[in-house]
């Protein structure tokens, strides 16, 4: 099946067996032509693995054929070693040249290079201007000019670079025989706040005079939608006669929320590895719900990238509140951190609700759990694998009051005393943990050194009231990893709750989480309730911890079946 080139962009990225499915590429930029129409530079980010770049060059076809402005693309990619800003601007001349030369535009290949030897050449902190200026003089329509990976710039080559932008665009405006790009976007994973952020990070607003202000806003890459799901499916029906069916198409929205490589990456899974290109099986929800389970358990190099950014200080401070349903981030974590975490496409917001902060999708919030858990789980042993699964059955009663006895011997592990939760406080709200060594810090607050480095190994973990959520998660992962057919995660800032659904032998166990007092027992129960609704179970699980130091185990530990019109709820003390 073919489509047209010049408006849809090659979704595969080497995972459905075919490379030639296309969708549309416009409407995941919405309003792009407008604000090249009305002469805006802006940014456009995403994160990896969404189809940027190919949704570039497919616009850059269509500006082109359109026959109203020139378009190139220069990618800055192979500049992220590079430190030395003079030495920066020479390679990115370089680089728009090879951009100029790729072009399948005559007018525009035919100026590659035409301008190396001029004089403005042998001056960095002129260079780009003085290329980019000679280029829109050359050429009888107006430029538009798409730099990717734009974020990868170091520090200095970031600032020479758009200072020399930002100098062109205030020319262009003074002097009508200055010409320039009409319009010009930085492309990359990131917004212009974090560019700002790295390169000035006690500046706090856009309006402060400097490279970055000529940035008018920035377009995100949008997902894909349910009928986008389809469709891409859908070719693949079209080609080879294997039907997805519904089901399958809502779970893959379901674990995705569009997200472009992850949906190529289940149907490859499921079409290349389960049914090893078996054209005549149709493939089903549980299909994708199994080939979702394989994914996570593989580490793809896509999941490695993902695992790295969340061993980064800021995006841990954003994310551990979230995993805990925290009501609201604490003090210290700026918007910065926020909108970073946010742009990187880990976590979003839910529309038109500014409150709200979950993972992005479900693949994403399973990784961020076992992420987190990682160390936990090493604390749980290895012999309570596996023992409440019967091959029919899992025995949740069993597995959670072995948890109740377990909780009781660890509740303490990797928990910080009042005084160092006190003295965390302060140190993240200040952020020297970063630039002060262990006997500065200690100096400088009057902590002794022992303490310091408690709270520095500690520094994004989790606050006391929020720790055993994740011991449950480790618990959890650690017994049912690889028995059960999956463990689904639902988690969120303001939530109150967080709720866990094991699905065994085609079996819904429903379990929410609680710390007591947050929430009215009955309308726990009643959260519980609706629940077991959604997953279909007559059966749930109300787990609720007591964090009263005052109170004994025995008052602690307690177990209580509710009947709620024939439905059963366990009422689980911690």
């Amino acid at each position: 099946m073919t489509t047209n080139s010049v408006k849809s962009f090659n979704t595969s990225g080497a995972c459905l067996p075919s490379k030639h499915y296309m969708l549309p590429a416009l409407p995941r930029l919405p309003n792009v032509m407008e604000k090249i129409d009305d002469e805006l530079y802006f940014c456009i980010h995403a994160p990896r693995q969404s189809g940027k770049t190919t949704c570039l060059k497919a616009l850059i076809r269509q500006i082109n054929s359109e026959g109203k402005y020139y378009a190139f693309y220069c990618s800055l990619a192979t500049l992220r070693e590079t430190k030395d800003p003079a030495t920066g601007m020479k390679y990115i001349a370089g680089l728009i040249n090879d951009g100029l030369d790729s072009s399948d535009i005559p007018e525009i290949s035919d100026l590659a290079y035409s301008f190396e030897k001029m004089p403005y050449m042998a001056y960095p902190v002129n260079m780009v201007k003085a290329l980019l200026k000679s280029v829109c003089n050359a050429l009888d329509r107006e430029l538009v000019v798409f730099f990717d990976e734009a974020d990868c710039l170091h520090e200095e080559p970031l600032v020479m670079f758009l200072g020399q932008i930002r100098q062109g665009y205030i020319d262009r405006d003074s002097s009508p025989a200055s010409r320039f790009p009409k319009s010009l976007a930085l492309v990359g994973m990131r917004n212009i706040r974090d560019y700002l952020y790295r390169v000035r990070p006690e500046e706090k607003s856009m309006r402060l005079p400097s490279p970055f202000n000529i940035i008018e806003s920035s377009l995100s890459l949008g997902d894909f939608t349910r009928d986008d799901v389809g469709a891409l499916y859908g070719q693949h029906t079209d080609e080879t006669g294997q039907v997805f069916e519904p089901s399958a198409i809502d779970q893959a929205l379901l674990w995705t929320e569009g997200q472009p490589w992850l949906v190529n990456a289940l149907a490859k899974d499921v079409i290349v590895g389960r049914f090893q290109k078996d054209y005549s099986r149709a493939v089903t929800g549980l299909d994708i719900d199994l080939a979702a389970q394989d994914m996570l358990l593989r580490n793809e190099i896509h999941f490695d990238s993902l695992l790295e950014r969340l061993k980064e200080p800021r995006v841990r401070r954003v994310i551990e509140p979230v995993v805990t349903g925290a009501r609201s981030l604490p003090e210290g974590i700026s918007e910065d951190d926020v909108a970073y975490v946010i742009d990187l496409g880990i976590m979003k917001m839910d529309p038109g609700n500014e409150e709200s902060l979950r993972a992005s999708n479900l693949f994403y919030g399973e990784l961020i759990v076992r992420s987190l858990t990682r160390k936990l789980q090493k604390n749980v042993p290895a012999a309570l694998k596996n023992q409440w699964m019967d091959g029919a059955a899992l025995d949740m009663d069993g597995l959670l009051r072995a948890f109740q006895v377990y909780w009781r011997e660890n509740s303490e592990v990797n928990e910080l005393t009042e005084k160092e939760k006190m003295e965390r406080h302060r140190l993240l709200k200040t952020r020297v943990a970063k630039s002060l060594t262990n006997t500065e810090i200690a100096d400088k607050f009057d902590i002794h050194e022992d303490i310091v480095k408690i709270i520095k190994d500690n520094l994004s973990g989790f606050e006391r009231e929020d720790f055993p959520h994740i011991v449950l998660f480790a618990f959890m992962q650690r017994v049912l990893n690889g028995g059960a057919d999956f463990v689904q995660r639902e988690y969120g800032l303001g939530r109150t709750f967080v709720d866990i659904c094991v699905s065994y032998n085609g079996i819904r166990y429903p379990v929410e989480l609680k710390v007591k007092g947050a929430m009215a027992r009955e309308e726990s129960v009643a959260q519980v309730l609706g629940y077991m609704d959604k997953s279909g179970s007559s059966a749930g699980w109300l787990v609720v911890f007591d964090r009263d130091s005052a109170k004994t185990w025995e008052e602690k530990l307690t177990w209580e079946t509710l009947d709620r019109g024939g439905k059963a709820v366990r009422v689980v003390g911690c």
